[in-house]
């Protein structure tokens, strides 16, 4: 199959999104399929187009920028003429382009499937109010012509503003996760040389931005640093410079700074050479996420692959990877002492939170999510051609969000 995926950002930028995109589109060329992403030419240093393991990137020109957002005005034509040569399109939302994707889609008689990763909110601010509730528009128009709408947790689709209003076309499949087992040599030199041998480490594995609650953590600190007086947080992902978090960073530099050695960014890691011996060697994982634009976060499951727990807060869809394997807690949005509470039983009995790398692996698995995506678009490109296109084998069940019993505090705050 010709497959054409498109999205406002991919890689190198770094976000859940871009990396879930990625996996998929190089797992998809991997197995012998044509595939070309469509992305914003958003950094004038990147090539044009270029090949990136079998992926054809092709990047259209910016403008301008519009908060997180870019125009394109040669987008249209870039996207009449791959939507006209390839089989099926594969949008990822959110994205303000996607409405004249999927009604290209609809005039030429392609399928057009969306994934839906979050919703979109924006700070503060009646233009940023404007921008969200134009996009939310454009999106729904996308989602109206859309054959096929992706959700990762059916938890998030029956709470998101956007997925509930179109229940009929949810298909959930689970995101793809790639995390090699830590090397305990790897794990001992990534302590060693970050100091970090007989002290307590939580981390954040993200970009610093508003939605991702770094600041719940920071009003916690007091707290967790008068029980764990040696305790250090590491921060890897990129934080200065984000496109629309400017004065988020200028607003949280000051106390993080203030925290001295106890607090380490490291940048943005390799996620398959670098990225193991980070989760390997931290104590637990913080995700106390804010609101809808986190949908379930791929860095969950990637710690407990090499067995670390994690403390998520309790908003739809991010909260199911720690219901799903048992393997941390669940605590209020927003709620500092709650966050406090959760860190202190995890680094107090750890053990107690750890199930095995097999168990996690069994849920979510990269080669699961493609052979999902594969049959989908198989199927809806034997719908629109009218082709018999029998089912493949598979050696696995599909995934369900089975319910194992975690540890919970506080109730959903929605």
């Amino acid at each position: 199959m010709k497959v054409l995926v498109a999205l406002t950002y991919y890689r190198p930028h770094v976000s859940g999104l871009t990396i879930y995109v990625e996996r998929l589109a190089k797992a998809l060329a991997a197995r012998g399929h044509i595939v070309t992403v469509l992305t914003a030419h958003y950094d004038h240093a990147l090539p044009r187009e270029e090949n990136i393991d079998g992926v054809h990137v092709i990047r259209v020109p910016v403008a301008f920028r519009v908060s997180k957002g870019v125009i394109m005005p040669t987008y249209g034509q870039w996207a009449t003429r791959l939507v006209r040569e390839h089989d099926v399109l594969s949008v990822h939302l959110p994205q303000f382009d996607a409405w004249g994707l999927a009604l290209r889609a609809r005039l030429f008689n392609k399928p057009c499937l969306l994934t839906y990763h979050c919703d979109l909110q924006l700070p503060d601010g009646l233009f940023n109010r404007v921008v969200d509730q134009v996009t939310f528009s454009a999106n729904y128009l996308a989602a109206t012509w859309a054959d096929k709408i992706v959700a990762y947790t059916q938890d998030y689709a029956d709470h998101s503003r956007l997925l509930s209003k179109f229940k009929s076309k949810i298909e959930v499949i689970p995101p793809p996760v790639i995390m090699p087992a830590p090397a305990p040599s790897d794990v001992a030199a990534f302590r060693a040389r970050h100091h970090l041998y007989g002290r307590p480490t939580l981390a954040f594995a993200a970009r610093l931005a508003a939605e991702k609650g770094v600041e719940v953590l920071l009003d916690a600190m007091p707290t967790l640093l008068e029980r764990f007086p040696t305790l250090k947080v590491l921060f890897a992902g990129p934080y200065q410079n984000i496109v629309g978090e400017e004065d988020y960073w200028a607003r949280l530099a000051p106390r993080i700074q203030a925290l001295g050695d106890h607090w380490e960014f490291l940048g943005t890691l390799n996620p398959l050479t670098e990225m193991p011996a980070f989760f390997g060697g931290i104590d637990c994982l913080l995700v106390p996420s804010l609101n809808s634009t986190e949908s379930f976060g791929l860095v969950q499951v990637e710690a407990m692959l090499c067995g670390t727990p994690v403390v998520a807060s309790n908003l739809p869809g991010v909260r199911q990877p720690v219901k799903m394997t048992g393997m941390g807690e669940v605590v209020p949005i927003g709620d500092s002492a709650g966050l406090a509470e959760a860190v202190t039983r995890i680094l107090r009995d750890k053990p107690r939170y750890v199930r095995p790398r097999g168990d996690i692996a069994a849920s979510f698995d990269l080669e699961r999510t493609v052979d999902h995506y594969e049959d989908l678009f198989e199927a809806e490109v034997a719908r629109t051609t009218h082709r018999v296109v029998l089912p493949r084998q598979r050696p696995t069940e599909p995934l369900v969000e089975r319910a194992v019993e975690p540890a919970v505090t506080g109730g959903p705050r929605e």
